[in-house]
């Protein structure tokens, strides 16, 4: 699955709890991705983290997909 498809899928997926929001406000958060393979997931997981009132998401990768030239 290809990049733009992958974004599309994982788009509205995550959501910050309500009741946790205050734990996150004005927090720095690490994001660990066991396997980074388009990095949509980790995007949408940042993105909605910072929404949810982080001041910033670091993403730790544990593997990385790495595919041939077209």
């Amino acid at each position: 699955m290809g990049w733009s498809k992958r974004r599309r899928n994982v788009q509205g997926a995550f959501k910050v709890n309500p009741a946790r929001r205050q734990n996150l406000t004005d927090r720095r958060v690490l994001l660990i991705d066991d396997v980074l393979t388009t990095g949509a997931t980790a995007q949408a997981c940042a993105k909605t983290l910072l929404k949810g009132g982080a001041t910033a998401v670091d993403v730790l990768t544990l593997a990385r997909v790495v595919r041939a030239a077209d």
